[in-house]
């Protein structure tokens, strides 16, 4: 009896061994403790020898700047720190709809979302390793021809350092581990979305510690008029912490969503066979859609983040928003614009492959009137830039008849209207092959047109009552009010919306891949433009405090003190785009790269388990 329970024992723990030992070797022969192991190393390795030059004090110095051979210390800062937010928005992002892609697949059982979440998570690892290049660099850029302002911030934010390590080490971790064990974890997709949401959190934890530092420059706090530290949790929890993190997380979607849009078109014009067609031409449209859900409350988290600036310092909310600046806000006015114009044309010509989709062609020139109306008030300068000559044959600063337009009061009426059309192109496209069958369709749509009419009109009506109440008036009270009648209007139609078309019968299949090669460029443009925009506003970011370091405390009183002009920054934001797009195709080449290691490897296992 003894000897058969030895015997049992000895048995089952060979199994268990056995198990376990083919357990690693199928993880080694997936790739997933070698990928795993090499990325963690890489990664550690830069934060190791950031960590030395953090602890080391190698570049302490008794002089407070030094100054970067050619374009100067300001600029050298500017481009890295620029092209460290771009890739840091992409890589944030591409984990929010790579997970949300994942467990829709896995909830629904289409393999088309599983391959688009992997597919986006093969773009991820190489945009990583690009991100922590470009932080690593900025890091010691600032520590070496900043010291004096490095040692300053060191001091008031030492305490989020051993946070911000952690969360860099889980994200370092849970990248690798979510890109490489793809294969390995098929049949345990809920432990793969666990990894992908770990993914998540640990890239929002640094998110949010990265603004209260840069937030803090902006509208310091928990600090005493001499600069030092009172509170910590002060300084971090700063007066625009807060709507910045809503801020960037929303843009960081939106963004995402039309890098993803630029690199299914890219796949789209390269495409061979009508397979590969229609699932790029269905991955573009996901990006496009996720690009506008980001966009649409865009303008109003921003809208949110100007009101704070001016309850923090009213000099600084005009210093930011008026004067040099004001022309900043006509270009970002036209950027923001092309965005929306690129996505309702990407929509309306989606529209066209869709059987049913020609019913509502009639809806196109009423919707563009409205978008391209909105747009111009939108651009519209408050004060008008020409010589002494010019302006007094206007009679002032201010144009007699378009001046109207250049006022607060137009453009949040603008903007608020720009949105409801988006949103009302959006619902036509969701039910373009569709046919409502509920007894009560005719009057539903009936009820979500009358809807979408009444708010438009308030929202008219609140703009022409703006002109006539005080400005303070109007920003915090009316103007909100304008944001609540668009959005409840957008949720109440929406539900209307989704009741109607329950079980609604389909005209037709989508006919996917079946796009213009304009359809394609669209999405181009759109990437290009949301990046350039982007940059205009890191650019405001920093400007906006001109000569200093952190606003109302520390002085920048380095050679390089002087704020960029609109000129000079058109030069560098536009070299930052080209230099951010230069490594944006190196990352979809090894992404198509490894893509198709990945797939030849996968092949090849089959065909040795065939065997």
């Amino acid at each position: 009896m003894k000897d058969t329970l030895l015997l049992e024992f000895f048995f089952k723990k060979n199994v268990i061994y056995s198990q376990f030992k083919y357990g690693l070797i199928e993880m080694h022969a997936n790739g997933i403790s070698k990928g795993v192991l090499k990325g963690i190393t890489k990664i550690s390795a830069i934060l190791f020898i950031l960590f030395l030059i953090y602890i080391s004090g190698i570049f302490e110095t008794n002089e407070s700047y030094r100054a970067f051979p050619g374009i100067g210390s300001r600029t050298a800062v500017w481009i890295a720190a620029e092209l460290h937010l771009l890739f840091g928005a992409f890589v944030l992002a591409v984990p929010i709809f790579a997970v949300i892609s994942e467990y829709i697949g896995y909830r629904t059982k289409d393999k088309q979302y599983d391959n688009l979440a992997r597919e986006l998570t093969g773009l991820l690892v190489a945009a990583f390793t690009i991100t922590a290049i470009m932080g690593a660099t900025l890091f010691i850029l600032v520590s070496i021809l900043y010291p004096s302002f490095f040692e300053y911030m060191k001091g008031i934010f030492s305490f989020t350092i051993p946070f911000y390590l952690i969360f860099i080490l889980g994200e370092v971790i849970c990248v690798y581990l979510y890109r490489y064990s793809w294969d390995k974890l098929q049949d345990n997709k809920r432990l793969h979305i666990l990894i992908g949401i770990g993914l998540n959190v640990f890239g929002t934890g640094l998110l949010i510690i990265a603004n209260a530092w840069g937030q803090f420059m902006l509208t310091p706090a928990g600090v005493n008029e001499a600069g030092q530290l009172v509170s910590g949790w002060g300084a971090v929890n700063n007066f625009t912490w807060i709507p910045m993190n809503i801020h960037r997380i929303i843009a960081n979607v939106a963004f995402g969503g039309f890098i993803v849009g630029a690199y299914a078109a890219f796949k789209f014009l390269g495409s061979n066979t009508k397979k590969e067609k229609g699932h790029y031409d269905w991955m573009g449209y996901v990006g496009n859609v996720i690009g506008l859900v980001g966009l649409i409350p865009l303008p109003f988290a921003g809208y949110w983040m100007g009101i704070e600036i001016y309850m923090y310092s009213q000099q600084l909310g005009i210093q930011m928003m008026g004067g040099l600046f004001s022309w900043l806000f006509v270009i970002q006015a036209v950027l923001i614009g092309i965005l929306f114009l690129g996505a309702n044309y990407y929509l309306w010509i989606g529209m066209r492959r869709m059987p049913g989709g020609e019913r509502y062609a009639k809806f196109r020139l009423p919707l563009a009137v409205i978008l391209f109306t909105s747009f111009a008030v939108w651009l519209t300068p408050h004060t008008m830039v020409g010589s002494i000559e010019e302006l007094r044959a206007l009679g002032g600063a201010y144009h007699p008849v378009l001046g109207v337009f250049g006022v607060m009061s137009a453009k949040n009426t603008a903007v608020n209207l720009v949105i409801l059309s988006t949103f009302v192109s959006l619902i036509l496209y969701r039910r373009a092959n569709k046919e409502a069958v509920v007894p009560w369709a005719e009057n539903g749509k009936k009820q979500q047109g009358a809807i979408i009419l009444l708010a438009g009109a308030i929202v008219l009506a609140i703009g022409v009552y703006g002109y006539l109440i005080p400005a303070a008036s109007r920003v915090m009270f009316w103007s909100p009010i304008q944001v609540v009648t668009v959005f409840s209007t957008m949720v109440l139609v929406l539900v209307i919306d989704l009741k109607l078309f329950k079980g609604a019968k389909d005209i037709g299949p989508i006919k996917w891949g079946d796009m213009p090669p304009r359809s394609q460029y669209t999405l181009f443009t759109m990437a290009a433009v949301a990046t350039l925009l982007m940059g205009l506003m890191g650019y405001l970011r920093s400007a906006g405090r001109e000569n200093w370091h952190v606003y109302g405390v520390l002085k920048d009183t380095s050679p390089d003190f002087w704020t960029p002009t609109l000129g000079s920054m058109a030069v560098t934001v536009s070299l930052i785009v080209f230099v951010f797009y230069l490594l944006v195709a190196l990352v979809f080449w090894l992404g198509i790269e490894r893509g198709a290691s990945t797939e030849k490897s996968s092949s090849t296992s089959i065909g040795e388990d065939k065997k």
